[in-house]
């Protein structure tokens, strides 16, 4: 039994995956946007909690190894944080670290 391992085809960057689907063109483009808008919530979420963990480390003065210890994670975790490399957390990392620096967090629903 062989499996087969080759790709037949690959969106290209900037692409449409729906498209590429077989969605109806206009269908493909609406759910390219309602895609990308969720994506850049997600996005806009992941870099508020980051820049309240960033600003939580700055005020209170803390080296990344120290933060570390406090949030539970590894050095180059807080490193990653700091930078807003959003792709490397989920949401729910970053408001369970939030919660390890005795932060309330409150969610508004719109």
């Amino acid at each position: 039994m062989t499996i087969e391992t080759k790709s037949t085809h690959v969106t290209p960057a900037g692409g449409n995956v729906f498209a590429d689907l077989g969605f109806s063109p206009k269908e493909s483009v609406l759910l390219k946007a309602k895609t990308q808008r969720i994506i850049s919530e997600k996005l806009m979420i992941k870099k508020s909690l980051m820049g309240e963990l960033a600003k939580w480390i700055d005020d209170n003065q803390l080296k990344q190894v120290e933060a570390a210890e406090i949030l539970g994670v590894s050095r180059p975790r807080v490193s990653d944080v700091i930078n807003k490399k959003c792709v490397k957390f989920t949401i729910d990392a970053l408001v369970d670290m939030l919660a390890r620096t005795g932060k309330n967090i409150e969610f508004s629903i719109r």
